[in-house]
């Protein structure tokens, strides 16, 4: 599709006016969103295709420094996080100096079904070659090439994004296996967690209830991964549930009304419990109609052999509800955390239609830890640091996962 120049100016009044009104910070993080759009405004009208078109407005928004901000098209490239399941290191290498290389690679995903591992270095897509000073993204609904590169062995592989009409277009993804579970001689249960798939996270929280049941309930410590997690909905609040025994508050979301006429938390809805079944959604509808701002609090699963030694995995690509684990996980004393630091990317989001087939994700509500703390824009710091290494990664090693059960294990 080629959008004319009042096309595009159309789109781009609605943007402007969709985050000037929905965007939840009053004061825009410090920033003025008019002038923001005044001096890209020419950029944007007079891109000569629609793919430049999109990358103006895409740099428009990010002067926001707000993650959630986004346009999102028919034919807009995704991450690739989102797209294929996997996320990269930028990393100097032997194939040509500086490349991106992969680093979360996960399980049952798009990258792991095309034969791809962690270490592999990513030389093209589409055929034209990857630059470093460019984030690889791919676009759904598509067979795509790719060249890697493993030991300087090079490998055409064709990763198929042919994915079902994703669920929430605002939130366009492929779905890798949300949960894998293993348990070590040593009494050693390791979880991993993809993805909180769905928005509220049903049949999430049905399989992990099955996986502690069958598989975890019965170990003396718990490891689990949520590096590359990019985040997804309220299933989350189901495996913060497993890492204490009662009803504990994790934090509250908080909109621009909100924020403006000032608000008292202990008043707030409370979110404290996930239904079994699709059944349940009308209820949660008539009690939170209307409600964005809302406490969230665990569950009060009881007691599990396991509390007081649980090592939890994070890295620079555990996003969103991800991070919230981790903060809650944190600042309550729930588990060690070990790896890298995340990037502070968590904000309640919604979706608004520009016209054309376009609609634009808003940062609508802020998530406040219980105890104050401010996710986005900040991240959490692990207590335990670990690098991702490249060199260990091409080797077959996962210098991360190792240290982080030498952790474990000595809980």
């Amino acid at each position: 599709m080629t959008l004319s120049k009042p096309q595009r100016a159309s789109i781009l009044r609605r943007v402007e006016s969709l985050v000037q009104k929905n965007f939840f910070d009053p004061n825009f993080n410090g920033h003025n969103w008019k002038e923001i759009v005044d001096q890209s405004r020419n950029r944007v009208l007079n891109a000569s295709t629609t793919q430049e078109f999109e990358a103006q407005i895409a740099s428009m928004l990010t002067k926001l420094e707000s993650s959630g901000l986004g346009l999102l098209g028919a034919s807009t490239n995704i991450t690739p996080r989102n797209a294929i399941n996997a996320s990269f290191a930028e990393v100097e290498t032997s194939d040509g100096g500086l490349r991106w290389v992969f680093q979360d690679v996960l399980p049952d995903g798009v990258a792991e079904r095309a034969g791809i591992r962690p270490g592999d270095v990513l030389l093209s897509v589409a055929g034209k070659e990857i630059s470093p000073s460019h984030k690889p993204t791919f676009q759904m609904g598509r067979d795509i090439s790719l060249v890697v590169s493993r030991g300087g062995q090079y490998s055409n592989l064709q990763i198929n994004l042919h994915t079902p009409d994703p669920k929430y277009k605002d939130n366009p993804y492929a779905e890798p296996r949300s949960i894998t579970a293993a348990v070590t001689d040593a009494s050693l249960g390791r979880l991993r967690v993809s993805l909180f798939p769905g928005k509220i996270g049903i049949d999430f929280s049905n399989q992990l209830n099955a996986t502690f049941t069958n598989q975890l309930g019965n170990t003396d410590r718990l490891l689990i991964d949520i590096r590359g997690n990019p985040g997804g909905g309220v299933g989350a609040l189901r495996l913060m549930s497993f890492l204490t025994p009662g009803i504990q508050p994790v934090g509250y979301s908080v909109d621009r009304t909100r924020a403006e006429k000032g608000y008292d938390r202990q008043t707030l809805p409370r979110f404290n419990k996930i239904p079994r079944s699709k059944l349940g959604i009308a209820v949660l509808a008539f009690k939170f109609y209307g409600e964005k701002s809302v406490v969230l609090e665990t569950e009060g699963l009881g007691p599990k052999r396991f509390h007081g030694r649980v090592v939890l995995l994070v890295n620079e690509h555990s996003t969103g509800a991800a991070e919230m684990v981790a903060q809650f996980a944190k600042e309550n004393g729930l588990a060690t955390i070990v790896g890298t630091k995340t990037p502070g990317h968590l904000a309640a989001r919604s979706a608004f239609k520009v016209g054309l087939g376009y609609r634009i994700t808003i940062p609508i509500g802020a998530f406040i830890s219980w105890k104050g703390a401010r996710i986005e824009g900040h991240g959490v710091d692990p207590d335990v640091i670990v690098p991702w290494s490249y060199e260990d990664a091409r080797q077959g090693t996962d210098t991360q996962l190792n240290k982080a059960v030498e952790i474990a294990n000595a809980l």
